[in-house]
């Protein structure tokens, strides 16, 4: 009887905390400028930066680099003594 009543407990907390989860994951739509509006419109995004062949870079994590090859939504770089492949665009890659 109590083996009953605890296992109808645990399975409403998993069945709640799958739900909770589904519901933390969704983000809102971004919002539009009306053209009335006094507030000043977002900004652009920055276009993307063009990677090629022997371009040195730097990178936050993994320090100075030089670009052994371009793919099409990604770059191999040397970080002597490691390759990395950096899947584009990525913020804290910078070419120098």
């Amino acid at each position: 009887m109590i083996r009953t009543a605890v296992m109808a407990v645990v399975s409403l907390w998993r069945a709640k905390k799958a739900h909770d989860v589904s519901m933390n994951s969704h983000r809102a739509p971004a919002r539009r400028h009306l053209p009335g509006s006094p507030f000043a419109p977002p900004a652009p995004a920055p276009p993307a930066e063009t990677f090629a062949v022997d371009d040195q870079v730097t990178h936050d994590k993994y320090g100075l680099g030089l670009i052994l090859g371009v793919e099409d939504h990604a770059v191999l770089v040397d970080f002597h003594p490691d390759h990395r492949r950096i899947p584009l665009p990525c913020a804290k890659l910078t070419k120098l």
